[in-house]
């Protein structure tokens, strides 16, 4: 079974507009700056109050603590529940969106968030990349910003931002070449494997998925990290960010989620940032978005590549 083509932007619309009316949906408000460094506006949305997914973080972590299960994607809420996606995975909006149309591709059935993406994953992913431009990511472990231990992968619609580049760190993309293996964007002072696609390769998302899986793969090895197996799960060898769009996928290990108390996850390696307060703000904008995001990740000059190919 396969996402019928041409209803997922349907569904998804009709699913937020049911959810926000019954409260099921509780968007998060925010504010937002650009800050410039390297030639990029790094694009930085600072959060009004998360009290509401605070809350259900800790009751949930306290859950865990006693023994509960605490699992929101077992089974997902109905009024969250967009649609079927293949058999293995189904789509579901973020609760606490503070991205508007915040899709989520979840496993139907318990997989740890530590484990490696397999190919149904990438079929999933790519079954709902070729329905409209967006940006795909997973956050690789809880050193890499994920929340939940239910493996999810996340979608967002393109462009991030109000203006500019579709996705903010693009400017520094061009100077990368990588297409169809992995090399180095040379502005990026943090270990990382990118990858430009095929032109179109999105148009066929079976063939997609298997060309991207081969490549995350090669991005992994390049990186001197374990790889996935043919078929079943691996535990990942380190927490790391992944990010797909139609043109390209990035690749990051990560040593820490946390630059001093501001949590990163994948978005901020695309130059989309969340801040909860104009402290935090201050800080962004004192120590730079670059140099911030090397500090937790691996410095790329003082770590060896899996292979020599990919310094080229």
């Amino acid at each position: 079974m396969l996402l019928q083509k041409g209803i997922l932007w349907q569904r998804l619309t009709a699913t937020t507009e049911s959810a926000l009316r019954c409260g099921a949906l509780v968007p998060v408000p925010t504010g937002s700056v650009f800050i410039e460094d390297s030639s990029v506006r790094f694009f930085v949305r600072v959060l009004s109050s998360l009290r509401r997914k605070d809350e259900a973080r800790k009751k949930q972590d306290a859950e865990v603590k006693e023994g509960k299960a605490a699992n929101p994607f077992l089974p997902p809420e109905k009024e969250l529940t967009v649609c079927d996606v293949t058999d293995t995975h189904v789509a579901v909006l973020n609760k606490f969106n503070v991205v508007d149309h915040h899709l989520l591709i979840v496993t139907r059935h318990f997989e740890d968030q530590d484990t490696l993406l397999t190919l149904g994953d990438f079929e999933a992913l790519w079954c709902c990349m070729a329905e409209y431009n967006s940006l795909g990511f997973y956050n690789g472990g809880r050193e890499a910003g994920a929340s939940q231990q239910h493996k999810h992968l996340q979608l967002v619609p393109l462009p991030l931002a109000p203006e500019g580049p579709a996705v903010p760190i693009e400017p520094l993309l061009a100077a990368a070449d990588g297409r169809n293996r992995p090399c180095v964007v040379p502005a990026f002072p943090f270990l990382h494997a990118f990858v430009r696609l095929e032109k179109d390769l999105w148009k066929a998302p079976l063939e997609a998925a298997k060309k991207t899986f081969r490549l995350y793969s090669e991005m992994l090895s390049s990186l001197g990290m374990d790889i996935p197996p043919a078929s079943g799960l691996r535990p990942q060898s380190g927490p790391y960010c992944f990010l797909a769009t139609r043109e390209w996928m990035l690749l990051v290990p990560r040593t820490k989620e946390f630059f001093e108390d501001i949590s990163f996850n994948s978005l901020a390696f695309a130059g989309s940032f969340f801040v909860r307060n104009e402290a935090q703000l201050e800080r962004l904008q004192k120590y730079g978005p670059l140099n911030a995001l090397r500090l937790t990740a691996k410095d790329r000059d003082n770590d060896k590549w899996g292979d020599e190919e990919v310094r080229k």
